[in-house]
Parts: C-alpha cells; sequence; structure tokens
C-alpha cells in the first residue's frame, strides 16, 4: 500500500509530482482525442534524447492499441521482467492506474528520459532516516496498545526530480472512450 502512494504522489502530487512539473513546451494534445501512433511520434520529437519508456494508464495503452489495429500497424511487444508490454518505436508503454481517467474519459500519457548521467528524471531519496530498512523507508516501533498490538510509525520519504527541460513530456487529452466498428 505505501508503495502504490509513492507511485501516486511521484506522478501527481502538486509540488514533486511529474504531471506537474513537465513544462508547457513539452506539453502535447492528441490531435483527435484517442491516442494514435501520430501523437506518440509528437511526444519523441519532445523527448528525443534517450527516451526510456512511456507511462500510460491501462485504459490509455488499450486505446492506443485500437488505433493501431484500426491503422493496420499492431504495436509490437517486448518483454520486460517476464511480462509482456505494448511498445512504440522499441520504447514500452509501461501501465500505471496513477494518471487518472477523467469523467470526461481523458486522461494523460508520459514519456520520460531517465538517469543522472542522462539528465533526465531521477529518484529523490532521504538516506540515514531513524529506523531506516531500506531506502527512505523507516519503520519506528510505538509501543504496545492496550489489546497486546504492536504499534509501528511506517514512513517513506520520496521525491522526483526532471533535470532538464527535455527529460519529460506529456500527452495531454488523451481520450481512452473511443471505439471502433471493423467491419
Amino acid at each position: 500500500m505505501l508503495k502504490e502512494r509513492q507511485e501516486a504522489e511521484l506522478i501527481n502530487n502538486e509540488t514533486y509530482g511529474l504531471l506537474n512539473n513537465a513544462a508547457r513546451t513539452q506539453r502535447v494534445a492528441t490531435r483527435h482525442g484517442a491516442p494514435t501512433p501520430d501523437d506518440l511520434d509528437e511526444l519523441i520529437t519532445r523527448v528525443w534524447k534517450e527516451p526510456a519508456f512511456f507511462v500510460a494508464h491501462p485504459r490509455a495503452i488499450a486505446a492506443f492499441g485500437r488505433e493501431c489495429t484500426r491503422r493496420g500497424v499492431p504495436p509490437p511487444t517486448q518483454t520486460l521482467f517476464g511480462t509482456p508490454f505494448l511498445t512504440w518505436r522499441g520504447l514500452p508503454l509501461i501501465p500505471s492506474d496513477k494518471l487518472a481517467v477523467g469523467k470526461d474519459n481523458k486522461t494523460n500519457i508520459l514519456l520520460m528520459r531517465v538517469g543522472e548521467k542522462k539528465r533526465g528524471v531521477i529518484g529523490l531519496f532521504q538516506p540515514g532516516i531513524p529506523g531506516e530498512v531500506a531506502p527512505s523507508l523507516s519503520v519506528r516501533h510505538m509501543g504496545i496498545n492496550q489489546k497486546g498490538a504492536s504499534q509501528y510509525l511506517v514512513s517513506l520519504y520520496c521525491s522526483a526530480a526532471v533535470l532538464t527541460e527535455d527529460a519529460l513530456g506529456v500527452l495531454e487529452k488523451v481520450d481512452v472512450g473511443k471505439y471502433h466498428e471493423y467491419k
């Protein structure tokens, strides 16, 4: 549960979340609502120096697959960590349900370059915290309550930084509710 919350904060936090830290020049709106190969290509032109991967809601990935199928260019798959992922131009589309889908069936797709050496997106952690059991994860015993249950305070410190403006791109207004009739 803690790691799920961390993922949500890294994407959506108002202060350090990736969606809120993408530069205006790195934001692209879809051409026709549904995510097309042309839209993802446009996003690649924004993050063109060694992009690592896309991050999208599973419904956005499915919508992209539908648009590719409709155009007759099914996206290839790549196996990572024993799981197949759709790819576009060799870049995997990593699913994350932390990119919200609004009531209007719209969401965003991220493309990022990662790593400090590549001047990309990096995770920031607080080393050396009291009770540290993993990087930036602290577990401290708070005592035993009247029912004999141990109580612990679990804290996870994290943040993210976009080192250069062109390390992160956002495809906005991605419509995941568009379906096609095939005859």
